[in-house]
């Protein structure tokens, strides 16, 4: 549900995308086997899935010098926030944290707090020398020197390496999964953006462009599919740029390839993506999904405004028109795809017109679900330096309401129209609201809730489960069938 207060968005059951996330849920790793390890960090992200995906490459680097992961703040000699600068609550958030562990920090000498990620590298002089909060500040693509940082910081010296890479994609890494659920995964196939949307502040902390190597995501993806993994997310700030010039082989890998790489490795695996940029997903992606059955029909899309006059303003690329043509050919070459999206209410010089047309937008593109913020200006970005943020919060919330009333609309009708079908459904885990009952997902990433009755089934399973109530946020069903 959309709190217009505070522009978040609370989890509803099971859900677990990437622009959910922003909105900077706590997140605190496993406590592991407490006899392994004679060291205890603990770490905290907000933000993007990649954040999430980064505190698991963090955790692999610090298991390898003897820190082990835990969930007590209590016992913790490391403690790590993992940074979001998306929006300026999300900040908020992270300096009240910092505030919090640094009187834990008076009670225990020698515990070290440090801050990860993209506020690490736009706020690194305040954390370190204006508000002491922080021993530690850490980039996103720094994170190999954390073992000398730590080091650094023991000695009472202030340590930071906020350097960007060209380079840099923690490829030889195995991720620690932490607080994983054992059936869904994600896995980082590309860092940073090239993408200067006007009101972004990512390219500027996360830096340039650059892909992954093909080979280390497929062998990732399938030691986690014998692992027992029956889910992994592609992760990237635009995965359909995803371009790797193999050249041993004389091979140039795109997203659409690698996609299918993905997924010949089982049938039983499924395979999600996020994100997509509107001008760069292809017709190649397209087909290749339709081609594959566990390719998940569902793509997020984000819009962030219906206006062509703002997305002129937004950098966004394209049209209005040109935006439409491309669900149209979603629709055309999956026409059971799902779509959801990216909303900005109340961006610059934005007026009521051009406020209708991204009601008109969401209206034609039929989402089944959206993310939804109203403009918050950020430190450094192109809209910051180029344009005023003249658009009063009134009238912004007010047209926020106006989204969120219309996307809970498209919500409701989208699950409505799966009433009476059946889909195949890979089950996560129980039900949050009775242990009687599973939580499970269909290809269009849309949660079923179903009685678990007396069919041994079990997180990981498939099953066939035919829709028979909805509200506007949950599919409810029965199971018809195992696989």
């Amino acid at each position: 549900m959309f709190d217009l207060v505070t522009g978040s968005i609370s989890k509803t059951e099971g859900s677990k995308t990437q622009d959910e996330t922003r909105q900077g849920e706590a997140y605190a790793p496993f406590a592991g086997d407490p006899n392994l390890y004679k060291k205890r960090f603990y770490i905290e992200s907000y933000g993007c899935q990649m954040n999430f995906a980064d505190s698991e490459i963090v955790a692999s680097i610090l298991n390898q010098e003897g820190f082990g992961a835990t969930r007590n703040l209590e016992e913790a000699d490391l403690i790590f926030i993992n940074t979001c600068s998306i929006r300026e609550k999300a900040e908020q958030t992270v300096r009240k944290r910092l505030t919090e562990f640094r009187k834990l920090k008076e009670k225990k000498r020698g515990m070290l707090i440090g801050v990860l990620g993209c506020m690490a590298e736009r706020l690194k002089a305040k954390f370190l020398e204006e508000e002491k909060l922080v021993d530690m500040v850490v980039g996103p693509d720094a994170y190999r020197t954390l073992p000398g940082l730590v080091e650094e910081a023991g000695t009472g010296q202030k340590a930071i390496n906020v350097l960007l890479s060209r380079d840099e994609t923690y490829a030889d890494i195995s991720p620690v999964r932490l607080d994983s659920n054992g059936v869904s995964a994600f896995v980082s196939i590309m860092r940073g953006c090239n993408n200067m949307c006007a009101f972004c502040v990512v390219p500027f902390t996360r830096g340039r462009e650059r892909s992954r190597d093909t080979a280390s995501i497929v062998a990732e993806c399938r030691d986690l599919f014998e692992k027992g993994y029956r889910e992994v997310t592609l992760l990237g700030q635009n995965v359909d740029s995803y371009y790797y010039n193999n050249e041993s082989a004389g091979e140039q890998i795109t997203f659409g390839k690698l996609l299918e790489q993905v997924a010949l490795i089982s049938p039983l695996l499924r395979v999600r993506f996020s994100t997509s940029h509107p001008k760069d997903i292809t017709d190649e992606v397209l087909y290749t999904m339709a081609k594959y059955e566990n390719i998940c029909r569902y793509v997020h899309l984000p819009v962030q405004s219906g206006s062509t006059r703002m997305l002129q303003l937004m950098n966004r690329t394209y049209t209005r028109e040109w935006y439409m043509a491309k669900v149209d050919r979603i629709r055309e070459i999956m026409p059971d795809c799902g779509i959801s999206s990216d909303v900005i209410a109340g961006f610059c010089t934005e007026e009521e017109t051009d406020h209708q047309d991204t009601l008109d937008i969401m209206e034609y593109s039929r989402y089944d679900l959206s993310y939804m913020y109203f403009y918050s200006e950020r430190p450094g970005t192109l809209a910051q330096r180029r344009y005023k943020d003249d658009v009063p919060e009134d009238v912004k919330k007010r047209r926020l309401q106006e989204i969120v009333d219309m996307q809970y609309k498209l919500s409701l009708e989208s699950n409505q129209r799966d009433l009476g079908k059946t889909y195949k459904v890979l089950i996560e885990g129980t039900s949050k609201r009775s242990d009687a009952d599973w939580m499970a997902r269909n290809s269009q990433n849309k949660v079923i809730i179903f009685p678990k009755e007396a069919y041994d089934l079990k997180p990981g399973d498939y099953a066939m489960v035919n829709v028979t109530e909805c509200s506007k946020a949950t599919l409810l069903g029965k199971i018809v069938e195992t696989i």
